[in-house]
């Protein structure tokens, strides 16, 4: 709806990878990229005083150095179909 008329701000050296609507999501695919140790940070515009989610007013994105935006992209495409392999951590009772 939106997508054609609103760009992400332009920062040097920084490329915005991702855009949603939620900082839950944004939070999940920062987290996935620093595991992955793509460097990242988050861009919010969400209107805290109207609690939107859709919109001009409710975007948020994900921005990644240029020189690491190619593997953020492969990353992201994965994050997308669904294909992420997650470590699993063994916790063992320390009784």
């Amino acid at each position: 709806m939106f997508r054609n008329k609103i760009k992400a701000d332009k920062f040097e050296d920084w490329v915005a990878v991702f855009e949603t609507s939620t900082d839950v999501e944004a939070q999940m695919v920062r987290n996935y990229l620093l595991d992955k140790d793509v460097e990242c940070q988050i861009l919010s515009k969400r209107d805290s005083a109207y609690n939107l989610n859709v919109g001009e007013m409710a975007l948020v994105y994900l921005y990644v150095p240029k020189v690491k935006e190619e593997k953020a992209q492969k990353l992201l495409d994965e994050w997308n179909d669904g294909s992420v392999e997650i470590d699993e951590y063994n916790v063992e009772d320390e009784d």
